[in-house]
């Protein structure tokens, strides 16, 4: 029995014109989820201050977006695989425009967590929606091409990363309210996305015996009892945490633990996605020349060098050539973990959609992990708890290669 989970990669073949096309509309998804995220993260200190919070309590509240992206994660593989990628991806990113306007409003005009809280939550399930649903068509895009570009469609989310903590940097220097700031980013992000997304592959043809719930139901239940899948998913959950816990807490620590002004510390996040982007863009390179798993092995140790010094440096010059290494040591984890559990297309969906959840327990347990250890210990410290984790997962690394064709 036909159904549209058997559907075989060739059905959304398309011409080369096509492909490249999808490969610009994909990037722009990318780059334009990165801008609305980063603009988040670049203004944490100024919703901070806002809201008088300290370090636990902050970590409780960054929780809320963690805790809305897990719970889209639980389901994103279903819905994409019901409404296919552009719809998913159109959905999940108005409503991510709406949870950062709401958050905006709330910090600065209302001064309400519980308004706060609602926003991120938002905020966090239409990202990871999104997530899912364009690291879907990301890897189909992949496949017609023939070679590695995952990575540079995760150097597009950088690039849109870098452009929302610069822009993020210059409203706080400027001192214009998140309140303003959140939703203009938030109307921007929604517009280009709608465009984007009409250079997406071709659905595929309807099949005359269409899947039925439950045979999605039974397709995501199979790819949580594949080895395979858990371990990479388990890889991603290190790799979304040593990413994540600079995304979170990179510029308060600096300004907490270096003395830097609220502005330098954005732009410190800059410095960290701008490594990411870097790390991202050369690593396509790298894989198609030496291979998944040598480029992973380098690439984490460089993580782990880079992290251990920008934690214990004690001079912020320095300590900022450490955020550099560690956003390139940082950068092929997730992507090219993506790209793994993706390698069997026809499963794409529900094997990124597992992983996908798995990783994102990361940006779950990590805020309020680093929060409590910040309320004992202090942020910068706390961030100690990155390359710890990460020389372990050095074991994981050949599970990613490639299965035999």
């Amino acid at each position: 029995m036909s159904s549209t989970i058997d559907t075989p990669a060739e059905a959304r073949g398309g011409t080369p014109g096509v492909a490249l096309a999808a490969r610009n509309g994909v990037a722009t998804v990318f780059a334009l989820n990165g801008l609305a995220v980063a603009t988040w993260f670049a203004r944490v200190p100024a919703v901070r201050d806002a809201l008088g919070l300290s370090a636990g309590r902050l970590g409780l509240l960054l929780l809320a977006m963690s805790a809305g992206a897990l719970v889209a994660m639980s389901t994103a593989g279903l819905v994409t695989l019901r409404l296919g990628p552009a719809r998913t991806v159109a959905a999940s990113t108005a409503l991510l425009a709406l949870g950062l306007t709401v958050a905006g409003l709330s910090a600065s005009l209302a001064g309400s967590l519980i308004g706060v809280v609602v926003g991120l939550f938002a905020v966090g399930y239409g990202s990871g929606a999104c997530d899912v649903a364009m690291n879907v068509e990301a890897a189909a895009v992949e496949k017609r091409l023939g070679r590695t570009i995952m990575p540079r469609f995760h150097a597009a989310w950088s690039l849109g990363s870098v452009a929302g903590a610069g822009l993020g940097a210059g409203a706080a220097r400027l001192g214009v309210p998140v309140g303003w700031h959140l939703p203009l980013i938030a109307v921007l992000v929604l517009a280009g996305t709608l465009l984007g997304i009409r250079a997406f592959l071709p659905a595929p043809a309807e099949s005359a015996e269409p899947a039925r719930p439950a045979d999605h139901r039974r397709a995501l239940l199979a790819a949580w009892r594949e080895p395979r899948t858990l371990l990479i998913g388990l890889f991603v959950l290190v790799m979304a945490f040593t990413e994540g816990s600079a995304n979170d807490w990179l510029a308060v620590a600096f300004i907490d633990g270096y003395g830097v002004s609220e502005a330098a510390g954005a732009a410190v996040f800059a410095v960290f996605v701008v490594g990411m982007t870097l790390g991202r863009t050369a690593g396509t390179v790298a894989i198609d020349r030496w291979g998944r798993v040598p480029v992973l092995f380098g690439t984490i140790i460089l993580a782990v060098a880079g992290s251990t010094c920008a934690v214990l440096a004690g001079s912020g010059a320095l300590a900022v050539v450490g955020v550099v290494l560690w956003g390139i040591g940082a950068s092929l984890g997730f992507p090219v973990g993506m790209s793994a559990a993706a390698d069997d297309e026809d499963h794409a969906p529900t094997r990124v959609s597992v992983v996908a959840m798995i990783g994102y327990t990361a940006f779950l347990a990590g805020p309020p992990l680093l929060g409590f250890l910040g309320d004992h210990l202090g942020i910068l410290p706390a961030l100690g708890l990155v390359p710890l984790l990460l020389l372990p997962i050095l074991a994981l690394v050949p599970v990613l290669r490639p299965p035999a064709r």
